[in-house]
């Protein structure tokens, strides 16, 4: 893994606005929304339904794109990204972690996880060390052959995890990913990822419902429709 280099600010939203289209209805979901991140800076965002939460994640992974305004991480403006660029950018750049981990059931935890590096110009054998590496890395090399159904959740979002390091991206995207886990898996899930912030210096942007999850990041920011608001984490 590559040794990060902090910036001042790694990820910034400049006057983002962001509206989508719905039964012949605009429906705004951003205005003038600006944020700035650190690298190496592990943030949650909180927020009911509908507030907007998926859509900060699928910019920030350039899947989708803002209406106006500049979104901007590291030295790459994403805003002036065509699509094409914009999946070249992701693929070197940003790991997702999912809820429900997206794990394909017919192959085995180490085929899942190397699922990205298939498009690299990478040789067999440079493949099985780098799985090998990010599987012992998430404390399931013992699990390598095994296939989804028969791992427990908490193993599974570790090969999803797994497979979000497979790249060493800089930036992980997180979306609820102690939502489909019992207490004791999802506090064990949510240690790995400070370990992979504190230690690697991974940026990690983490949504989640769940207040004991915000525990684990630098700062938590609230999503209320379309604007982050300030206040305490419910205990």
């Amino acid at each position: 893994m590559s040794d990060p280099i902090r910036l001042q600010s790694f990820i910034t939203l400049s006057e983002i606005d962001k509206s989508y289209r719905m039964g012949g209805q605009t429906v705004p979901i951003f205005q003038d929304l600006s944020l700035t991140i650190e690298q190496g800076e592990f943030v949650a965002v909180m927020g009911p339904s509908g507030s907007g939460k998926s859509t900060i994640l699928n910019m920030l992974g350039g899947i989708d794109r803002p209406d106006r305004g500049k979104l901007t991480i590291g030295n790459s403006q994403l805003h002036r990204m065509g699509e094409g660029a914009l999946t070249a950018w992701r693929a070197q750049h940003v790991g997702i972690v999912f809820q429900f981990y997206n794990l394909l059931p017919m192959l085995t935890a180490a085929q899942n996880v190397e699922i990205p590096l298939l498009l690299k110009p990478l040789n067999a054998r440079s493949r099985r060390e780098r799985i090998r590496t990010v599987l012992d890395l998430v404390g399931i090399g013992d699990r390598a052959h095994h296939l989804p159904s028969q791992l427990s959740g908490g193993q599974q979002q570790r090969v999803g995890i797994a497979r979000a390091l497979i790249s060493d991206p800089q930036l992980l995207l997180c979306d609820e990913p102690t939502g489909d886990l019992d207490r004791k898996s999802a506090t064990e899930i949510m240690e790995m990822l400070q370990f992979l912030n504190k230690e690697l210096g991974k940026t990690i942007v983490m949504v989640t419902h769940d207040p004991e999850s915000t525990r684990y990041a630098d700062r938590t920011l609230f999503l209320n429709k379309g604007v982050f608001e300030s206040r305490e984490v419910a205990a």
